[in-house]
């Protein structure tokens, strides 16, 4: 099945649409039928570890675990956008890597999210933050967080991740 996308900027993201076609062949006459489009939105986020531990906050509309994240800011890179994410709903200062640890992937606002996760050392936990009132915030140990995360893809990314910090040491 032949995949056509159209790339464009919206709100300086950078996203494209995907329409998945089928050919049914009757007689001379080729039908192509499309699919709906899907809205593809680029998203970054950390893994903020703090004195050994993960720290991890809930969705803003629910109860999930996740780890700080948001739509890459305009003039910003990925790994930036994401510490700013960091500060704002986790309310942590550190210092973020720009190696990418993996990636995933999620449905939303009616299209696909991809999430670039980066590694973030966290220096401070502030005691108030911005989005303190719409979120919770958890300190938790490696294991712990890799049974609380809703995705299995970023599960899988912070579990490989403590694994390659353990074998550095």
């Amino acid at each position: 099945m032949p995949d056509n996308r159209v790339f464009f900027y919206y709100s300086g993201w950078l996203c494209f649409l995907t329409f998945a076609n089928t050919t049914k062949q009757t007689g001379n006459v080729t039908v192509i039928m499309s699919s709906k489009p899907g809205w593809v939105f680029n998203q970054s986020g950390v893994v903020p570890v703090y004195r050994g531990k993960v720290i991890l906050v809930t969705a803003r509309n629910s109860k999930r675990w996740i780890i700080p994240k948001g739509v890459v800011e305009k003039d910003m890179s990925p790994h930036d956008s994401a510490a700013k994410e960091a500060f704002e709903e986790a309310g942590v200062v550190g210092s973020v890597r720009k190696k990418e640890l993996g990636r995933y992937r999620y449905p939303k606002w009616g299209g696909t999210c991809t999430v670039r996760v980066y590694p973030f050392y966290v220096e401070t936990v502030l005691d108030r933050w911005e989005e303190m009132h719409m979120r919770k915030r958890k300190i938790v140990s490696p294991g712990e967080a890799v049974q609380m995360v809703d995705h299995q893809e970023l599960a899988d990314i912070v579990l490989a991740f403590f694994e390659s910090m353990k074998k550095k040491q």
